[in-house]
Protein backbone atom coordinates (compact mmCIF):
# COMPACT_ATOMS: atom_id res chain seq x y z
CA UNK A 1 0.00 0.00 0.00
CA UNK A 2 2.02 2.97 1.20
CA UNK A 3 4.72 0.74 0.42
CA UNK A 4 4.75 1.67 -3.12
CA UNK A 5 4.48 5.84 -2.13
CA UNK A 6 7.00 6.01 0.56
CA UNK A 7 10.57 5.18 -0.12
CA UNK A 8 10.90 3.20 3.22
CA UNK A 9 13.48 0.29 1.34
CA UNK A 10 17.02 1.53 2.67
CA UNK A 11 15.34 2.30 6.25
CA UNK A 12 13.62 -1.17 6.39
CA UNK A 13 16.57 -3.05 5.16
CA UNK A 14 19.22 -1.53 7.68
CA UNK A 15 16.57 -1.83 10.49
CA UNK A 16 16.41 -5.81 9.22
CA UNK A 17 20.27 -5.94 8.91
CA UNK A 18 20.68 -4.63 12.35
CA UNK A 19 17.86 -7.08 13.82
CA UNK A 20 19.45 -9.94 12.17
CA UNK A 21 23.27 -9.49 13.52
CA UNK A 22 21.69 -9.26 16.71
CA UNK A 23 19.57 -12.87 16.74
CA UNK A 24 22.71 -13.57 15.02
CA UNK A 25 24.81 -13.05 18.16
CA UNK A 26 21.59 -14.68 20.33
CA UNK A 27 21.71 -17.58 17.95
CA UNK A 28 18.44 -16.88 17.02
CA UNK A 29 19.13 -16.13 13.43
CA UNK A 30 16.19 -18.42 11.51
CA UNK A 31 13.49 -17.14 13.97
CA UNK A 32 11.19 -15.77 11.56
CA UNK A 33 8.08 -15.10 14.62
CA UNK A 34 11.02 -13.43 16.52
CA UNK A 35 12.40 -11.28 13.37
CA UNK A 36 9.53 -10.29 12.85
CA UNK A 37 8.09 -9.53 16.67
CA UNK A 38 10.88 -7.24 17.35
CA UNK A 39 10.71 -5.61 14.01
CA UNK A 40 7.15 -5.04 14.64
CA UNK A 41 8.53 -3.15 17.76
CA UNK A 42 11.05 -1.16 16.67
CA UNK A 43 9.22 0.56 13.65
CA UNK A 44 6.64 1.23 15.88
CA UNK A 45 8.65 2.94 18.50
CA UNK A 46 10.43 4.27 15.65
CA UNK A 47 7.12 5.80 14.28
CA UNK A 48 6.00 7.60 17.46
CA UNK A 49 9.50 8.77 18.01
CA UNK A 50 9.77 10.44 15.33
CA UNK A 51 6.41 11.74 15.52
CA UNK A 52 7.01 13.21 18.89
CA UNK A 53 10.39 14.80 17.72
CA UNK A 54 8.80 16.12 14.32
CA UNK A 55 5.52 17.31 16.88
CA UNK A 56 8.31 18.93 19.31
CA UNK A 57 9.97 20.79 16.10
CA UNK A 58 6.88 22.37 14.47
CA UNK A 59 5.40 23.41 18.33
CA UNK A 60 8.95 24.82 19.26
CA UNK A 61 8.67 26.73 16.03
CA UNK A 62 5.43 27.91 16.16
CA UNK A 63 5.91 29.33 19.98
CA UNK A 64 8.57 31.08 18.68
CA UNK A 65 6.78 32.65 15.87
CA UNK A 66 4.05 33.57 18.16
CA UNK A 67 6.74 35.25 20.63
CA UNK A 68 8.22 37.39 17.74
CA UNK A 69 4.95 38.49 15.63
CA UNK A 70 2.45 37.85 18.39
CA UNK A 71 0.14 36.67 16.39
CA UNK A 72 -3.27 35.35 17.42
CA UNK A 73 -3.48 32.89 14.90
CA UNK A 74 -0.50 30.93 16.66
CA UNK A 75 -2.13 31.23 20.46
CA UNK A 76 -4.64 29.64 18.97
CA UNK A 77 -2.76 26.72 17.44
CA UNK A 78 -1.28 26.18 20.63
CA UNK A 79 -4.27 26.81 22.30
CA UNK A 80 -6.48 24.38 20.65
CA UNK A 81 -3.23 21.82 20.39
CA UNK A 82 -4.19 21.44 16.17
CA UNK A 83 -0.28 20.88 15.55
CA UNK A 84 -0.44 17.64 17.71
CA UNK A 85 -3.56 16.48 16.82
CA UNK A 86 -2.21 16.92 13.52
CA UNK A 87 1.07 14.76 14.29
CA UNK A 88 -0.20 11.89 15.31
CA UNK A 89 -1.14 10.90 11.65
CA UNK A 90 2.68 10.16 11.29
CA UNK A 91 3.08 7.29 13.71
CA UNK A 92 0.78 4.86 11.52
CA UNK A 93 2.04 6.38 8.20
CA UNK A 94 5.55 5.36 9.11
CA UNK A 95 4.31 2.06 10.55
CA UNK A 96 2.79 1.22 7.46
CA UNK A 97 5.61 2.25 5.14
CA UNK A 98 8.12 -0.24 6.89
CA UNK A 99 5.82 -2.97 7.75
CA UNK A 100 5.86 -5.14 4.45
CA UNK A 101 9.18 -5.63 4.83
CA UNK A 102 9.43 -8.34 7.97
CA UNK A 103 6.32 -10.65 6.39
CA UNK A 104 5.57 -12.41 3.01
CA UNK A 105 3.25 -10.71 0.61
CA UNK A 106 0.75 -12.44 1.31
CA UNK A 107 1.29 -13.25 5.46
CA UNK A 108 -2.01 -12.89 7.16
CA UNK A 109 -0.60 -11.02 10.16
CA UNK A 110 0.85 -8.39 7.39
CA UNK A 111 -2.94 -8.25 6.31
CA UNK A 112 -4.11 -7.60 9.57
CA UNK A 113 -1.61 -5.35 11.02
CA UNK A 114 -2.43 -3.16 7.58
CA UNK A 115 -5.54 -3.20 8.17
CA UNK A 116 -5.43 -2.14 11.62
CA UNK A 117 -3.06 0.70 10.68
CA UNK A 118 -5.06 1.92 7.98
CA UNK A 119 -7.84 2.34 10.38
CA UNK A 120 -5.60 4.21 12.89
CA UNK A 121 -4.09 6.59 10.31
CA UNK A 122 -8.61 7.19 9.11
CA UNK A 123 -9.07 7.79 12.29
CA UNK A 124 -5.73 10.25 13.11
CA UNK A 125 -6.78 11.96 10.00
CA UNK A 126 -10.29 12.46 10.69
CA UNK A 127 -9.55 14.16 14.12
CA UNK A 128 -6.80 16.52 12.35
CA UNK A 129 -9.92 17.52 10.01
CA UNK A 130 -12.30 18.12 12.86
CA UNK A 131 -9.04 19.90 14.75
CA UNK A 132 -8.51 22.53 11.87
CA UNK A 133 -12.45 22.67 11.52
CA UNK A 134 -12.88 23.74 15.07
CA UNK A 135 -9.67 26.21 15.04
CA UNK A 136 -11.41 27.91 11.57
CA UNK A 137 -14.48 27.99 13.17
CA UNK A 138 -13.50 29.83 16.35
CA UNK A 139 -11.24 32.24 14.13
CA UNK A 140 -13.77 32.77 12.00
CA UNK A 141 -16.53 33.10 15.05
CA UNK A 142 -14.15 35.40 16.98
CA UNK A 143 -13.34 38.41 13.92
CA UNK A 144 -16.02 37.49 11.57
CA UNK A 145 -18.68 36.87 13.12
CA UNK A 146 -20.05 40.58 14.33
CA UNK A 147 -23.73 39.70 14.20
CA UNK A 148 -23.49 36.44 16.58
CA UNK A 149 -25.14 34.03 14.22
CA UNK A 150 -25.57 30.78 15.62
CA UNK A 151 -22.59 28.79 13.24
CA UNK A 152 -22.03 26.42 16.20
CA UNK A 153 -24.41 24.29 14.26
CA UNK A 154 -22.65 24.82 11.02
CA UNK A 155 -19.19 23.18 12.48
CA UNK A 156 -21.27 20.09 14.24
CA UNK A 157 -22.66 18.90 10.98
CA UNK A 158 -19.51 19.34 8.98
CA UNK A 159 -18.12 17.18 11.70
CA UNK A 160 -20.87 14.94 11.27
CA UNK A 161 -20.06 14.61 7.80
CA UNK A 162 -16.45 13.88 8.26
CA UNK A 163 -16.94 11.33 10.92
CA UNK A 164 -19.92 9.77 8.48
CA UNK A 165 -17.09 9.55 5.57
CA UNK A 166 -14.42 8.07 7.99
CA UNK A 167 -17.16 5.32 8.53
CA UNK A 168 -17.95 4.60 5.19
CA UNK A 169 -13.88 4.05 4.36
CA UNK A 170 -13.33 2.32 7.75
CA UNK A 171 -15.88 -0.26 6.46
CA UNK A 172 -14.11 -0.54 2.96
CA UNK A 173 -11.37 -0.76 4.68
CA UNK A 174 -12.35 -4.14 7.12
CA UNK A 175 -14.62 -5.42 4.57
CA UNK A 176 -12.07 -5.55 1.52
CA UNK A 177 -14.93 -3.86 -0.66
CA UNK A 178 -14.91 -0.29 -2.43
CA UNK A 179 -16.55 2.63 -1.09
CA UNK A 180 -18.90 2.93 -3.75
CA UNK A 181 -20.71 -0.50 -3.39
CA UNK A 182 -21.12 0.44 0.75
CA UNK A 183 -22.79 3.82 -0.23
CA UNK A 184 -25.14 2.07 -2.38
CA UNK A 185 -26.23 -0.23 0.22
CA UNK A 186 -27.01 2.30 2.78
CA UNK A 187 -30.10 3.47 1.15
CA UNK A 188 -31.71 0.30 2.61
CA UNK A 189 -30.58 2.16 6.00
CA UNK A 190 -31.45 4.98 5.33
CA UNK A 191 -34.94 4.81 7.45
CA UNK A 192 -33.53 4.16 10.38
CA UNK A 193 -30.69 6.27 10.18
CA UNK A 194 -33.26 8.98 9.90
CA UNK A 195 -34.96 7.84 13.05
CA UNK A 196 -31.75 7.73 15.19
CA UNK A 197 -30.52 11.46 14.38
CA UNK A 198 -33.74 12.78 13.81
CA UNK A 199 -33.14 15.65 16.47
CA UNK A 200 -29.70 16.47 14.36
CA UNK A 201 -31.34 16.59 10.96
CA UNK A 202 -34.12 18.57 12.08
CA UNK A 203 -31.43 20.86 14.15
CA UNK A 204 -29.17 21.06 11.49
CA UNK A 205 -32.65 22.43 9.36
CA UNK A 206 -33.42 24.69 11.87
CA UNK A 207 -30.12 25.85 12.16
CA UNK A 208 -29.45 27.05 8.98
CA UNK A 209 -33.24 28.80 9.17
CA UNK A 210 -32.34 30.54 12.38
CA UNK A 211 -28.91 31.96 10.49
CA UNK A 212 -30.43 32.57 7.39
CA UNK A 213 -32.97 34.81 8.81
CA UNK A 214 -31.20 36.40 11.24
CA UNK A 215 -33.31 35.11 14.05
CA UNK A 216 -31.26 34.50 16.81
CA UNK A 217 -27.86 35.42 18.13
CA UNK A 218 -25.56 34.45 20.72
CA UNK A 219 -25.78 37.14 23.90
CA UNK A 220 -30.02 37.89 22.59
CA UNK A 221 -32.23 37.71 24.96
CA UNK A 222 -35.33 35.33 24.30
CA UNK A 223 -39.04 34.68 25.41
CA UNK A 224 -40.52 30.87 24.76
CA UNK A 225 -43.81 31.09 25.60
CA UNK A 226 -44.68 27.68 25.76
CA UNK A 227 -41.41 26.81 27.58
CA UNK A 228 -39.66 28.36 30.54
CA UNK A 229 -36.82 29.96 29.06
CA UNK A 230 -36.47 33.43 29.44
CA UNK A 231 -33.05 34.75 29.31
CA UNK A 232 -29.70 35.27 27.51
CA UNK A 233 -29.22 32.90 24.88
CA UNK A 234 -25.71 31.13 25.68
CA UNK A 235 -24.84 28.88 23.11
CA UNK A 236 -26.53 27.27 19.24
CA UNK A 237 -25.74 24.32 18.35
CA UNK A 238 -27.13 21.41 16.35
CA UNK A 239 -29.25 19.69 18.93
CA UNK A 240 -29.52 22.47 21.59
CA UNK A 241 -30.29 25.98 22.29
CA UNK A 242 -28.98 26.84 25.93
CA UNK A 243 -30.81 29.95 27.65
CA UNK A 244 -29.64 30.88 30.66
CA UNK A 245 -32.47 32.39 32.46
CA UNK A 246 -32.48 35.43 35.00
CA UNK A 247 -32.37 33.18 38.11
CA UNK A 248 -29.28 31.69 36.62
CA UNK A 249 -30.87 28.36 35.69
CA UNK A 250 -30.00 26.55 32.31
CA UNK A 251 -32.97 25.92 29.86
CA UNK A 252 -31.96 23.57 26.89
CA UNK A 253 -34.35 23.31 23.98
CA UNK A 254 -34.16 21.59 20.40
CA UNK A 255 -33.80 24.53 17.68
CA UNK A 256 -36.84 23.61 15.78
CA UNK A 257 -38.67 24.64 18.67
CA UNK A 258 -37.74 27.91 18.16
CA UNK A 259 -39.19 27.36 14.42
CA UNK A 260 -41.95 25.38 14.87
CA UNK A 261 -43.14 27.85 17.58
CA UNK A 262 -42.95 31.45 18.05
CA UNK A 263 -40.48 33.01 20.38
CA UNK A 264 -39.36 36.55 21.41
CA UNK A 265 -36.22 37.94 20.95
CA UNK A 266 -35.43 41.49 22.97
CA UNK A 267 -32.86 42.10 20.48
CA UNK A 268 -34.58 44.51 18.41
CA UNK A 269 -35.35 46.89 21.60
CA UNK A 270 -31.51 46.17 22.86
CA UNK A 271 -30.53 47.59 19.54
CA UNK A 272 -32.48 50.31 19.45
CA UNK A 273 -31.64 51.70 22.77
CA UNK A 274 -35.09 52.35 24.07
CA UNK A 275 -37.08 50.32 25.89
CA UNK A 276 -41.21 50.56 26.35
CA UNK A 277 -42.98 51.81 29.18
CA UNK A 278 -46.35 50.86 28.78
CA UNK A 279 -48.50 50.99 32.49
CA UNK A 280 -51.57 52.04 33.82
CA UNK A 281 -52.97 53.34 36.75
CA UNK A 282 -56.55 53.23 38.10
CA UNK A 283 -58.11 56.83 38.72
CA UNK A 284 -61.56 56.61 40.97
CA UNK A 285 -64.29 57.65 38.40
CA UNK A 286 -65.50 59.58 41.36
CA UNK A 287 -63.09 62.13 41.66
CA UNK A 288 -63.27 63.12 37.77
CA UNK A 289 -65.10 66.73 37.90
CA UNK A 290 -64.67 69.79 35.75
CA UNK A 291 -62.22 72.07 37.24
CA UNK A 292 -63.20 75.72 38.32
CA UNK A 293 -61.30 79.01 38.48
CA UNK A 294 -59.74 78.55 41.31
CA UNK A 295 -58.52 74.91 40.56
CA UNK A 296 -56.70 76.15 37.63
CA UNK A 297 -55.20 79.59 39.28
CA UNK A 298 -53.28 75.97 42.12
CA UNK A 299 -51.98 74.37 38.96
CA UNK A 300 -50.83 77.22 37.06
CA UNK A 301 -48.08 76.91 39.94
CA UNK A 302 -46.57 73.16 39.05
CA UNK A 303 -44.07 73.61 36.56
CA UNK A 304 -44.94 74.07 32.82
CA UNK A 305 -48.52 73.74 33.12
CA UNK A 306 -48.88 78.01 33.40
CA UNK A 307 -47.69 78.30 29.75
CA UNK A 308 -49.99 75.02 28.47
CA UNK A 309 -53.27 76.63 30.62
CA UNK A 310 -52.46 79.99 29.01
CA UNK A 311 -51.97 78.97 25.51
CA UNK A 312 -55.15 77.13 25.74
CA UNK A 313 -57.15 80.02 27.45
CA UNK A 314 -55.82 82.30 24.71
CA UNK A 315 -55.67 80.18 21.56
CA UNK A 316 -58.47 77.51 22.37
CA UNK A 317 -57.36 73.98 22.43
CA UNK A 318 -55.16 72.44 20.01
CA UNK A 319 -54.07 69.35 19.12
CA UNK A 320 -50.27 68.50 18.22
CA UNK A 321 -49.66 65.39 16.32
CA UNK A 322 -45.85 65.33 17.07
CA UNK A 323 -44.52 62.38 18.94
CA UNK A 324 -43.82 63.92 21.76
CA UNK A 325 -45.98 66.43 22.55
CA UNK A 326 -48.15 67.48 25.51
CA UNK A 327 -51.70 65.87 25.03
CA UNK A 328 -54.58 67.24 27.59
CA UNK A 329 -57.02 69.62 28.72
CA UNK A 330 -58.23 72.21 30.86
CA UNK A 331 -61.75 71.44 31.23
CA UNK A 332 -61.27 68.66 33.67
CA UNK A 333 -59.26 68.19 36.42
CA UNK A 334 -58.32 65.09 34.72
CA UNK A 335 -57.52 66.18 31.28
CA UNK A 336 -55.01 68.73 33.65
CA UNK A 337 -53.19 65.57 35.05
CA UNK A 338 -52.52 64.38 31.67
CA UNK A 339 -51.30 68.01 30.50
CA UNK A 340 -49.10 67.64 33.60
CA UNK A 341 -47.62 64.17 33.03
CA UNK A 342 -46.73 65.08 29.48
CA UNK A 343 -44.66 67.64 30.45
CA UNK A 344 -43.20 65.80 33.39
CA UNK A 345 -41.72 63.09 30.90
CA UNK A 346 -40.99 65.66 28.36
CA UNK A 347 -38.91 66.61 30.43
CA UNK A 348 -37.27 63.78 32.00
CA UNK A 349 -33.68 63.53 31.42
CA UNK A 350 -33.97 59.77 30.77
CA UNK A 351 -37.29 59.19 28.53
CA UNK A 352 -36.77 59.67 25.00
CA UNK A 353 -38.01 62.55 23.25
CA UNK A 354 -37.80 61.01 19.86
CA UNK A 355 -40.02 58.42 20.53
CA UNK A 356 -43.78 58.11 20.83
CA UNK A 357 -44.71 59.56 24.29
CA UNK A 358 -48.76 59.09 25.50
CA UNK A 359 -50.67 59.86 28.16
CA UNK A 360 -53.83 58.47 27.76
CA UNK A 361 -57.42 56.66 28.70
CA UNK A 362 -57.92 53.31 28.53
CA UNK A 363 -61.14 51.69 28.55
CA UNK A 364 -63.17 52.12 31.74
CA UNK A 365 -62.81 48.50 33.97
CA UNK A 366 -65.73 48.29 37.24
CA UNK A 367 -62.20 49.43 39.27
CA UNK A 368 -61.82 53.01 37.53
CA UNK A 369 -60.49 54.42 34.47
CA UNK A 370 -56.92 53.31 34.24
CA UNK A 371 -54.43 56.34 32.96
CA UNK A 372 -51.95 54.59 30.83
CA UNK A 373 -47.84 56.18 30.59
CA UNK A 374 -46.26 55.51 27.43
CA UNK A 375 -43.17 55.90 26.52
CA UNK A 376 -39.35 55.21 26.39
CA UNK A 377 -36.52 55.29 28.55
CA UNK A 378 -33.02 53.50 28.62
CA UNK A 379 -32.58 49.58 28.27
CA UNK A 380 -30.18 49.01 31.02
CA UNK A 381 -32.63 47.14 33.29
CA UNK A 382 -32.40 48.67 36.99
CA UNK A 383 -32.35 52.02 35.32
CA UNK A 384 -35.45 51.21 33.39
CA UNK A 385 -36.99 49.68 36.96
CA UNK A 386 -35.78 52.82 38.45
CA UNK A 387 -37.31 55.27 35.87
CA UNK A 388 -40.42 53.81 35.69
CA UNK A 389 -40.91 53.85 39.71
CA UNK A 390 -40.05 57.26 40.19
CA UNK A 391 -42.57 58.08 37.40
CA UNK A 392 -45.62 56.17 39.29
CA UNK A 393 -44.92 57.27 42.20
CA UNK A 394 -44.79 60.61 41.28
CA UNK A 395 -48.38 60.18 39.71
CA UNK A 396 -49.39 58.50 42.93
CA UNK A 397 -48.30 62.22 45.03
CA UNK A 398 -49.61 64.68 42.45
CA UNK A 399 -53.04 63.32 41.70
CA UNK A 400 -54.38 64.56 44.74
CA UNK A 401 -53.29 68.32 44.02
CA UNK A 402 -55.96 67.47 40.58
CA UNK A 403 -58.48 66.42 43.24
CA UNK A 404 -58.04 62.48 41.46
CA UNK A 405 -58.02 59.34 43.99
CA UNK A 406 -56.23 56.55 42.77
CA UNK A 407 -58.20 53.27 43.02
CA UNK A 408 -57.28 50.77 46.03
CA UNK A 409 -59.52 48.06 46.83
CA UNK A 410 -60.64 48.32 50.32
CA UNK A 411 -58.69 46.70 53.29
CA UNK A 412 -59.64 45.00 56.06
CA UNK A 413 -58.52 48.36 58.02
CA UNK A 414 -60.87 49.80 56.20
CA UNK A 415 -63.69 47.99 56.67
CA UNK A 416 -62.93 48.34 60.10
CA UNK A 417 -62.76 51.85 60.06
CA UNK A 418 -66.00 51.80 58.56
CA UNK A 419 -68.07 50.01 60.60
CA UNK A 420 -66.67 51.58 63.83
CA UNK A 421 -67.38 54.80 61.78
CA UNK A 422 -71.31 54.08 61.36
CA UNK A 423 -71.40 52.46 64.82
CA UNK A 424 -70.28 55.82 66.07
CA UNK A 425 -73.11 57.42 64.21
CA UNK A 426 -75.64 55.67 65.68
Amino acid sequence: MLADIIPTHQVATWLLSNIDSFLNKLGLRHDHTVEEIIYVAVIVGVAFFVSWLLGKIILIGTRQLVKWRHTDIGDDLIHQHVITKCSHIIPPLIFLGLLPFAFPANSLILHILEVISTLYVIIMTALAINSVLTFVWTRYDRKENTRNLPLKGILNVAKGIVWIIVTIIGLSVILDKSPAALLTGIGVFATALMLVFKDSILGFVAGIQLSQNDMLHVGDWIVVPSTIANGICIDVSLTAVKVQNWDNTIVTLPPYTLVSTSFQNWRGMSDSGYRLISRSMLVDINSIHNTTPEMIEKIKQLPGMDDFITKVQTKGMFYDPGLACVNGTIVTNLGLLRAYMCHYLLHHPLIGTDQQILVRIMDPTPNGIPLQIYCYTTTAWTAYEAVQSEIFEHLTAIAPQFDLTMYCSPAGTDLANMTTAISTAK
